[in-house]
């Protein structure tokens, strides 16, 4: 009889320490990995274990698979004491307000455009005074890591920046468009598309020259390990890669074999872009009054099916009233759709008026940048608090310094 009582608390507290590690357990891996990094960053204060568990890569890893791939902004504030504050913003449709949506995930303190993203790192495009060249570095928003990056001897655009998973690199596709310094190494002369490693110090890598590389691309979107393109649509351009006959192909780069190949899509009309629908991709396009919205969905990677999906009517009326009342003109700008929860919602551009449409046509909510100058990048940001090995490696590394404010 005595033994039994002694054992009861024993196992009460086993039951205690049971229910406890289920209660760690859900907080940690259900709330805490879905929170965004600055929140995140404040629950480490809480406790020693908390810090212990949300700084090991497992659980960073994990955290960025949980974080919503946001559409990327850009606006520049007035001069303050001899600095420009340039923000780079991010519009999230989870937010509870309209003036948490639209948020500002870095603050520089010069002028940088998004020019490609991935994994949380924003490649920044930085032009040069009058005479000297564009400048391009990496950054991390999250962990505020920056470097600037050593250009090569040409002049050269981005295409894309993913990682290469064989070797766990990240890599920066670049298109040569003209010689500006000669180097007698081979193929360092070639007009065509090479390969540059973040961290290497080996000069970017000569891959080819497809066929379609010749035409202007918007932003590419990553899904399937690949990269693709929809070539920009010129009405009146001799080169125009539109085909009534046989439609618009996608061009599509492969990441891990580093090949070139194209992808059909449906014969829709001009003005047409792509973007991510998670693990597929989607077409939007807008017709000539900037009206209508068009979305199409590739219901089967493999087999190039499309589907029309939505057609959303723009609500120009009520969108005209906000812009008149500022003095400005209706100019529709620019657009860009989100996938959230299985459906879209379009973001739209009219002057300095960033507006939230969702698919039955709704104006949700209205941003006014003022004077900031926003402007949209079609860039996607995937925050991630995970330490990108390179870093260390690129020549004038800093974290929590210049050009972060």
């Amino acid at each position: 009889m005595e033994s039994q009582q002694a054992t009861k608390p024993k196992a009460a507290r086993a039951t205690a320490t049971r229910r406890g590690s289920l209660l760690e357990e859900i907080v940690v891996w259900e709330i805490l990995v879905r929170l965004p990094p600055k929140p995140l960053l404040r629950c480490r204060a809480v406790c020693r274990a908390w810090r212990r568990i949300t700084s090991a890569r497992d659980f960073l890893l994990a955290h960025h698979d949980h974080q919503p791939s946001l559409p990327i902004f850009s606006g520049h504030n007035p001069w303050i004491r001899g600095v420009q504050r340039h923000n780079i913003l991010a519009f999230d449709p989870r937010a509870a307000t309209d003036g948490d949506r639209l948020h500002a995930v870095a603050q520089l303190d010069d002028v940088f455009y998004p020019k490609a993203s991935c994994d949380g790192l924003l490649l920044l495009h930085k032009l040069g005074s009058i005479g000297s060249r564009s400048r391009l570095s990496i950054c991390n928003p999250a962990t505020r890591q920056h470097a600037p990056l050593p250009g090569p001897p040409w002049s050269f655009s981005t295409m894309g920046m993913y990682p290469h998973r064989p070797t766990g690199e990240y890599r920066l596709l670049l298109q040569r468009e003209r010689c500006v310094v000669a180097d007698p190494a081979p193929n360092k002369n070639q007009t065509g598309c090479y390969v540059f490693t973040l961290g290497s110090h080996q000069p970017p890598r000569y891959i080819g020259w497809p066929e379609t590389a010749s035409w202007i691309f918007n932003v590419p979107v990553w899904t399937h390990d690949c990269l693709h393109w929809y070539p920009v649509y010129y009405p009146e351009s001799d080169s125009n890669p539109y085909d009534p006959a046989r439609g618009i192909k996608f061009m599509v780069f492969d990441t891990i074999a580093e090949s070139f190949r194209e992808m059909h899509q449906p014969v829709v009309s001009h003005y047409s872009y792509i973007f991510d629908m998670g693990d597929t991709l989607g077409i939007y396009t807008r017709d000539h009054s900037a009206q209508v919205v068009d979305i199409r969905v590739l219901q089967d990677y493999d087999s190039e099916v499309w589907d029309l999906k939505y057609r959303i009517k723009l609500p120009v009326a009520e969108i005209k009233r906000w812009v008149e009342d500022s003095d400005d003109n209706y100019n529709y700008r620019d657009s860009d759709v989100i996938s959230v929860d299985g459906g879209v919602l379009l973001l739209v551009t009219v002057s300095e008026w960033l507006f939230h449409v969702v698919s039955d046509g709704k104006l949700v909510s209205s941003f006014y940048r003022g004077r900031d100058g926003l402007c949209m990048h079609g860039c996607r940001l995937k925050q991630s608090l995970v330490q990108h090995a390179f870093f260390p490696a690129l020549e004038g590394y800093a974290v929590n310094a210049s050009p972060f404010i």
